[in-house]
């Protein structure tokens, strides 16, 4: 299947060597293979572990991300969660696609091989893909990702804020709580940051990317939406993170400033080293990051508004604790 079919839509490598470092928006074929259809879909759904898959509901406001809430699918088949997405205001993450579902993990491997011939020198590792099918009006709050992440849109239509990390609106000390699991990955969003932003109409076959770190947001505009999103390490990246991560540890550690975030040199590259021991000796490794899980307040429900039943409190309590 993706080996015989060329994935990339006439990348050059001019233009591929653009991607980690802008807001980047190229074409591709994902959308024309049999793999995202309805049947398809329910298909996946219905062969994917629940416990990998998000459910979530949102309210309309994007300053208010406290709106976002988790959610189960009761007793639900995949075809009934098909069409919650379809006709409610429902987004369903069908996480770690790659580990389910061999179909997808060759589709996604390929991918990333015709990736790395468009663009010479680009290494990547750490791959990993969620499936993301949301309702028409669904939308995901201003947020930031750790590794660097691509956005390959399949169905629907959805409209992309990227806010460029040169606007400063994100700090250096917001990337680290985020990466030290202190932080949840949604932040909080101000709609004057809006004049900022790169704004993109994202239509079916086309993908969307950003420099790592560039926080983010999405609103559903047409039709019941499908979109692939891949997430992967480059040796640049993984510095990335490390100095970020290292500019914490050691200011816990030593105290001291510990702010320098560039990449290149000496510096960064004895940064990164140094943490990689102090995370192989006892007394000198960092915390594990913790992350944020959300509680779970409501079922999906065909007849319910927005396909959304709140959950009570002696049920959230039922749930918490299963």
């Amino acid at each position: 299947m993706a080996n015989n079919f060329k994935l990339l839509e006439n990348w050059t490598p001019e233009q591929a060597a653009r991607m980690e470092r802008n807001i980047f928006v190229a074409q591709h074929r994902l959308n024309q293979l049999e793999l995202f259809g309805d049947d398809q879909l329910i298909d996946l759904l219905d062969r994917h572990p629940r416990r990998d898959l998000g459910i979530n509901t949102m309210g309309t406001n994007p300053t208010r991300r406290s709106d976002w809430q988790e959610g189960r699918a009761g007793n639900l088949d995949a075809a009934e969660l098909l069409e919650a997405a379809r006709k409610g205001r429902i987004w369903l993450n069908v996480r770690r696609v790659m580990d389910h579902h061999p179909e997808y993990a060759e589709l996604v491997l390929a991918l990333y091989e015709n990736l790395e011939e468009a663009c010479p020198g680009l290494e990547t590792f750490n791959h990993s893909a969620n499936l993301l099918i949301s309702s028409p009006e669904a939308m995901v709050y201003y947020h930031l990702d750790c590794p660097a992440n691509m956005l390959w849109h399949l169905r629907g239509k959805k409209r992309v804020w990227a806010y460029p990390l040169e606007s400063s609106i994100v700090s250096d000390e917001t990337i680290e709580g985020v990466l030290c699991g202190e932080k949840s990955e949604e932040l909080d969003f101000r709609s004057e940051w809006d004049e900022l932003a790169v704004v993109h109409d994202l239509e079916p076959g086309e993908m969307i990317t950003w420099p790592q770190h560039t926080p983010h947001r999405v609103v559903n505009t047409e039709g019941l939406n499908v979109s692939l999103s891949t997430e992967h390490m480059t040796p640049r990246a993984a510095r990335r993170n490390n100095v970020f991560l290292a500019n914490r540890h050691f200011r816990d550690l030593l105290g001291g400033t510990w702010r320098r975030t560039e990449l290149e040199g000496w510096r960064p590259a004895l940064k990164e080293f140094a943490l990689r021991v102090c995370r192989r000796v006892p007394g000198l490794k960092p915390p594990a990051p913790q992350g944020y899980k959300y509680p779970i307040t409501f079922e999906v429900d065909l007849e319910a508004p927005n396909c959304v039943r709140p959950l009570d409190e002696s049920h959230r309590r039922e749930v918490a604790h299963a």
